[in-house]
């Protein structure tokens, strides 16, 4: 059973205790151009709002989406950067979100499996939208450790998770309070809100 957002809502039959791999999205994107209906669903269209108006800075000058999918919010993200890196782990997704965003020449893609594989650069903005729940705990600071060493003084990062049951290997809110206790020391919390579906973080960057 699925939401809109394409979420599974009924109860797993178990957690994954292992991070999910480059095959697991290789395999929802075989039979599917945009599985988590990225660009059609309300919970998406309403979540991509909310993200907008929740950035603290009208403007970023490198920003980067950790999981930008076919593109869909990048292309909405783009007006407020002066270059913006997408990531993400298929390469099909990736020529998709390269023809979406063909009207932003400030933004280009990478393939990348984070955290094992990372862009180089210092950004002011870092992006991670329904992603960190897919990592285990040992992943999940090891994407905490490569944020810490991407960001620009007092950069952005944002957060964001759905709330709903899924086989995933951490909850959204397990994922968003990891990655804030691994952070502590370089970032803090400078704004939190929550819905029924999901909840978006806001940290500020104190490292000089």
């Amino acid at each position: 059973m699925e939401t809109n957002a394409g979420k599974p809502t009924d109860a797993p039959t178990g957690r994954r205790t292992k991070s999910l791999d480059t095959e697991y999205f290789k395999g929802m994107y075989a039979t599917e151009a945009d599985p988590w209906r990225f660009a059609t669903s309300p919970y998406e269209r309403d979540k991509y709002t909310a993200t907008l108006a929740a950035l603290p800075r009208p403007h970023y000058t490198s920003a980067l989406e950790v999981g930008c999918s076919i593109g869909v919010f990048t292309h909405q993200l783009c007006p407020r950067c002066d270059a913006l890196l997408g990531l993400d782990v298929v390469p099909s997704v990736l020529d998709a979100a390269r023809e979406r965003c063909a009207d932003c020449p400030n933004a280009q893609f990478q393939l990348a499996a984070v955290p094992g594989t990372w862009p180089e650069g210092q950004f002011d903005l870092i992006l991670i939208s329904e992603v960190a729940y897919y990592l285990d705990r040992a992943d999940l600071a090891r994407l905490v450790a490569r944020v810490r060493g991407a960001i620009l003084p007092e950069a952005d990062i944002v957060l964001v998770h759905w709330l709903g049951v899924t086989h995933y290997p951490l909850s959204g809110d397990d994922a968003a309070e990891g990655f804030i206790e691994g952070a502590r020391d370089f970032a803090r919390v400078f704004k939190q809100s929550r819905t029924a579906e999901y909840r978006l973080d806001v940290l500020r960057a104190t490292k000089a």
